[in-house]
């Protein structure tokens, strides 16, 4: 597996992240619990040493489900986790704070869930428009001066944003979605990260299954599938008439990965790892199945 470094920290990470989002339990309907811990174990196997995950996954399930399925094996990745977030008593989730004491202990109980003394990279989820960024950057710099985390950064943060949150300290990555149905990062954010040194860390890779080949027209999302409202950050991309026509192109895209023997979402990590200020590319693995397709993407570039 390529390692690749994340920003100018000095801290390496294989090409393809393994996405904890899945694992929630409450986000993508069902899945299966025991498989997914053994491909936790697999992917480390297979040489991806980046899993990334988020205490609003559940929320807390995805970091629980991970420290149990990584057990002894955790000193062999690098662990990232993301705080932003305020929840009631019953996990619900009341909207962002990014405030100081607030960013101090939910790192302190991503740590717990975690069942680790630090974290390789804590990223603020999404930006909180009620708090300086002042603040939140006095935050990140006190935990990893107490050896709580290696290194911090952003998520879904804009060049704007981040120039403000410069001022206070030193950003290592920013994460934000990036796919073949998504590309408006390209304009500004990817150049913008590149440009500084900062690690750029790509979610929603097969477009949150649409770039998996497995969709059909009568595909439908339960529910309990966050999929199910039609939209994805903004997008309309599982409405029915937009879901439909991105159907065709994932047709089209199929015939154009089997000529080079490769399957569509095998081309559409190449596709994301191919930008030049793309470090990693985070990808949901359910099974061992799952993780082998997607660990046989690295290695080839598009022509």
């Amino acid at each position: 597996m390529e390692q690749r470094q994340l920003g100018d920290s000095g801290l390496y990470t294989s090409a393809i992240g393994f996405g904890t989002w899945e694992m929630s339990t409450t986000t993508y309907g069902h899945i299966d619990v025991d498989e997914a811990s053994d491909a936790v174990n697999a992917a480390i196997d297979h040489g991806i040493t980046l899993f990334d995950t988020a205490e609003v996954y559940g929320p807390y399930h995805s970091e629980e489900l991970l420290a149990k399925a990584l057990g002894n094996r955790r000193k062999d990745i690098v662990l990232v986790s993301k705080v932003g977030f305020q929840y009631d008593e019953d996990g619900n989730n009341l909207g962002r704070n990014s405030k100081y004491d607030h960013v101090i202990e939910r790192a302190e109980g991503c740590l717990r869930r975690l069942e680790t003394d630090y974290l390789d990279l804590l990223l603020i989820h999404w930006p909180d428009h009620d708090t300086p960024f002042e603040e939140t950057m006095r935050a990140l710099n006190r935990l990893k001066e107490d050896g709580k985390i290696r290194h911090y950064g952003v998520s879904n943060f804009t060049p704007e944003m981040m120039d403000e949150c410069k001022k206070f300290g030193h950003l290592t990555a920013n994460q934000v979605g990036y796919h073949m149905f998504d590309r408006r990062m390209e304009s500004k954010v990817l150049h913008y990260c590149l440009d500084r040194s900062i690690g750029f860390m790509a979610y929603g890779t097969l477009g949150f299954g649409l770039l998996s080949g497995a969709f059909t027209p009568e595909t439908t999302f339960g529910t309990g599938d966050w999929r199910s409202s039609g939209n994805a950050f903004r997008l309309p991309l599982f409405q029915e008439e937009e879901f439909a026509k991105e159907l065709k192109v994932v047709e089209r895209l199929k015939a154009i990965a089997s000529r080079y023997d490769k399957s569509v979402a095998q081309m559409a990590i190449a596709w994301t790892l191919g930008h030049p200020a793309v470090t990693v590319g985070l990808v949901g693995m359910r099974n061992e199945r799952e993780l082998k397709e997607n660990v046989a993407a690295t290695g080839w570039e598009l022509p």
